[in-house]
């Protein structure tokens, strides 16, 4: 039996035809259909071959459909069986399953560790953050433990090897008996929040293993095989992995509830307890926050990279949706005011997805300068692009009218989901003080901060005029009550860099003219001066007549 296309929905009805309504149920593809991504992603030597599949597979209708159920059917905690035992256990939607064997199987968590690059890997999470953010975060922590297990040879034969294969494997077995694993991290807890050093979860020796007794006020996908976390050992702050299963029955973590929080709906958080919970020191005695940033480093990429994608899915929804869609005799997206709001909005979700790839691109380079780069350059992009991901999504959704605040269209979702990365590993103050504190220690992120900034000079007066503001105002660390206005600016100036030298043309010119140009510009976007022609080219454009440098 071949396989047909469905018959069409009844447009003629008894008191009305439905017309004026653009048409948004077919496949996509969100490869092809984004220039800008494909240009940057060769400029920055992603694979293109992996991700022109994984584009064209997330863009079909049937993911749109999977993500859709995942997210409207909340993750369930199951604390006790029907008898009264213990199995804290968390129970998803089929979808969610789908979704985590489709995007691990891409090489999402795996790939870097298997041959790939890290600018492959924040493509994906760009691409998957347009259709179900939720998934992203058991995916992104799996990325990001590998380097942190990498400390310990003997955990890493097991662990870190078993979760560098691009395969999910959601059964409830112990590690060693699993063909992949998928790792979570648990360290807030009520009384110190982002002060982990506050944190009272005690760790005691058990033979060569520890026991762990505490809370955990956060614990991020609590159905992983293992968790990264902190307590206090007798030699100080230490990091642990805490298996989830044992060779000889469930490990001793007590799920307490799931978090019912804005958004991030099909993935599931949870408060948890431990109850002399069996664990692995990781790295050594003291030594928990030096372990864990190696975790927390490669997460803030993804925190960095995610609102570039629902920025982009935004803007999508809202370039099709002005394309289709006529009134006063005229397309919306003919209309000039439209359009300079629309442009607008394109600045800020193609900065952020170049931002973010050239902080991938440093990760990837292998060298001290760009490791340093990359150790302060992650905190700008995540500072600035999260700053600027609600006001997008809300524009994005006033320009669909009433159509963008029902749920029948994804805005809704973008918008609950826009402030989560903003928040998850470090809120606005907690970034710009570690912004701060990186520059202050370490002499070689500063070096490598400037010698970024000052490769795109002559390339704009406008950033040229700005640059030499910025050091005139802070020839060395700024205070910490100025530490907001210096990340902003950092942040936009390395932003106008990455667009001046990696994606030259319209947006580049536009972004730096409007974000540190001494001209007009109101609060809200939409009132600069822009080529919106060109600017919106490079959303709807052909991507091989969009310039671009390789790095």
């Amino acid at each position: 039996m071949t396989d047909r296309a469905p018959l069409p929905p009844t447009a003629d009805l008894d008191t009305h035809s439905v017309a004026n309504q653009p048409e948004f149920g077919a496949d996509r593809d969100l490869w092809v259909d984004d220039p800008a991504l494909v240009a940057l992603a060769r400029a920055f030597q992603a694979d293109m071959g992996n991700l022109a599949a994984l584009g064209a597979s997330l863009g079909r209708a049937e993911m749109r459909q999977r993500a859709r159920a995942a997210q409207r059917s909340k993750p369930e905690l199951v604390t006790f069986d029907r008898s009264g035992r213990r199995l804290d256990e968390v129970q998803f939607h089929p979808a969610y399953h789908d979704l985590l064997t489709h995007g691990l199987g891409a090489g999402y968590a795996a790939g870097p560790w298997t041959g790939g690059r890290h600018t492959t890997h924040a493509a994906h999470v760009y691409l998957w953050s347009q259709v179900e953010p939720g998934v992203c975060c058991p995916m992104t922590m799996t990325y990001a433990a590998v380097p942190a297990l990498a400390i310990d040879p003997a955990l890493a034969e097991l662990w870190a090897a078993k979760a560098s294969i691009s395969e999910y494997d959601p059964a409830i077995r112990p590690a060693a008996e699993k063909r992949a694993l998928t790792l979570g991290m648990a360290m807030t807890e009520k009384q110190g929040g982002s002060d982990v050093r506050a944190n009272t979860t005690r760790a005691e020796l058990d033979g060569d293993a520890f026991r762990l007794t505490g809370h955990k006020w956060f614990c991020s996908a609590p159905m992983s095989d293992g968790f990264l976390t902190v307590a206090q050992a007798p030699g100080g702050l230490t990091c642990f992995l805490v298996p989830r299963w044992l060779p000889d029955g469930r490990n001793a973590i007590h799920l307490m509830r799931l978090k019912d929080k804005v958004g991030n709906t099909a993935n599931a958080s949870a408060e948890i307890e431990y109850h002399g919970a069996h664990a692995h020191r990781l790295g050594a005695d003291g030594d928990g926050v030096r372990t864990i940033i190696r975790m927390v480093h490669h997460t803030r990429l993804d925190t960095a990279m995610a609102p570039a994608g629902l920025m982009r899915a935004a803007l999508d929804e809202a370039l099709r949706w002005c394309a289709g869609r006529t009134a006063f005799q005229r397309r919306l997206i003919d209309q000039p005011l439209m359009r300079a709001v629309l442009a607008d909005l394109t600045l800020d979700a193609t900065g952020a997805l170049a931002f973010a790839l050239r902080v991938a691109a440093a990760t990837d380079a292998g060298t001290e300068e760009e490791a340093a780069f990359a150790r302060v350059a992650v905190a700008l992009a995540k500072y600035l692009s999260n700053k600027r991901c609600p006001t997008v999504i809300a524009e994005a959704m006033e320009a669909m009218g009433g159509m963008g605040y029902v749920e029948d269209t994804p805005l809704p979702m973008l918008y609950r989901e826009a402030p989560l990365n903003g928040i998850w590993e470090g809120s606005g103050n907690v970034i710009c003080l570690d912004i701060l504190r990186a520059l202050s220690r370490d002499p070689a992120a500063s070096e490598a901060l400037y010698a970024e900034l000052d490769a795109a000079r002559g390339s704009h007066t406008d950033y040229d005029a700005a640059l030499a503001s910025a050091r005139a105002r802070w020839p060395g660390v700024p205070p910490e009550v100025e530490a907001r206005a210096f990340a902003e600016r950092m942040a936009c100036l390395l932003t106008a860099a990455v667009l001046l030298r990696h994606l030259p043309g319209p947006v580049a010119d536009g972004y730096a003219a409007t974000r540190l140009g001494q001209g007009e510009r109101g609060l809200t976007p939409g009132t600069a001066a822009l080529d919106a022609d060109g600017i919106l080219g490079t959303v709807n454009g052909d991507a091989e007549t969009i310039p671009w440098t390789p790095s």
